[in-house]
């Protein structure tokens, strides 16, 4: 039976010679990952319809053997070509997928979580890139997740506090109107490195790299 979705993608790899593994975000799927067969060919139907970040709906048939399904069909919505453009952009949007797919399990519904990803891409794309981007998104998955950090248990300052409260409550263009010093930042990242370590494991190494795309 072929099944559809909407989806973006969060990461890609060579199978074959011709083939590829395409690893998708979908709201109703959750993280699914597909085989798109042949679509490395020059003449294939998926030839310019699959990349980091693409959006649009999908059509794919379920494998009863494996966690690989087949991809069938794509229909394009969005490239957010502005992340592929921009290095530091980029950086940003690597680590957050790959810290969502850390915190997410395989075919698992995430409506919220898909919205989430696909809000903070959005903004990246139009926007300049900023480390409260991230520290926002970290912290509204970490909500999203329920493992959100209380405030009153921790060691941060006043005016780090006020920060978290608005980086939750606000949307992106919002928080990307915040004015953090290099210290809050700072304080901010490290107290969320060690949180995010503590309920999920290790993180990526490109973290360090997307909070200092302000410096």
């Amino acid at each position: 039976m072929t099944e559809s979705a909407n989806g973006l993608i969060l990461r890609m790899r060579p199978l074959t010679e011709t083939s590829l593994v395409v690893h998708w975000l979908t709201p109703n799927f959750g993280r699914i990952a597909t085989i798109a067969k042949g679509a490395r060919r020059l003449k294939s139907p998926f030839l310019g319809r699959l990349d980091l970040f693409y959006e649009g709906n999908f059509s794919f048939s379920r494998s009863r053997h494996s966690d690989l399904h087949t991809l069938r069909e794509v229909v394009l919505h969005e490239m957010h070509s502005a992340i592929r453009n921009d290095i530091l952009k980029l950086s940003q949007a690597a680590y957050i997928t790959a810290l969502t797919e850390q915190a997410t399990e395989t075919e698992t519904p995430l409506p919220a979580i898909f919205e989430l990803l696909r809000g903070f891409v959005d903004c990246l794309c139009s926007q300049k890139p900023a480390a409260q981007l991230v520290l926002a998104f970290e912290l509204k998955l970490l909500r999203e997740l329920g493992l959100d950090p209380d405030l009153q248990k921790t060691n941060l300052t006043a005016g780090a506090k006020q920060i978290v409260l608005a980086l939750l409550k606000d949307g992106w263009p919002a928080c990307l109107r915040l004015k953090l010093t290099r210290a809050q930042t700072a304080e901010l990242g490290q107290f969320l490195h060690g949180f995010l370590i503590f309920h999920l494991g290790k993180l990526s190494k490109g973290r360090a790299l997307a909070l200092t795309v302000d410096f």
